[in-house]
């Protein structure tokens, strides 16, 4: 399943680098966003991979937040991820 990585979760004061906002294909309304947590993210680039989780739905729009151990660059907004 495909997701674009849409902006990372934000607060008034900060901004969380290793959580991110994803937009899934084919997902339109909360409740299907919560059949997706526990699931993994994989982001690709060059040789490396970068695994991240999902943890819970956001909005009513069915977008969802993924938390990865360590940060993303903002080189990666706007990218593909893979949802396993």
């Amino acid at each position: 399943m495909k997701a674009i990585i849409v902006n990372y979760r934000l607060s008034n004061k900060n901004r969380k680098w290793n959580q991110v906002i994803l937009k899934v294909d084919g997902i339109n309304s909360r409740e299907e966003a919560k059949k997706l947590i526990g699931k993994k993210v994989i982001l690709r680039y060059k040789n490396k991979v970068k695994v991240g989780k999902i943890t819970r739905a956001h909005g009513n729009k069915g977008k969802v937040i993924a938390k990865f151990k360590r940060g993303i660059a903002p080189v990666f907004l706007l990218k593909e991820v893979e949802i396993v």
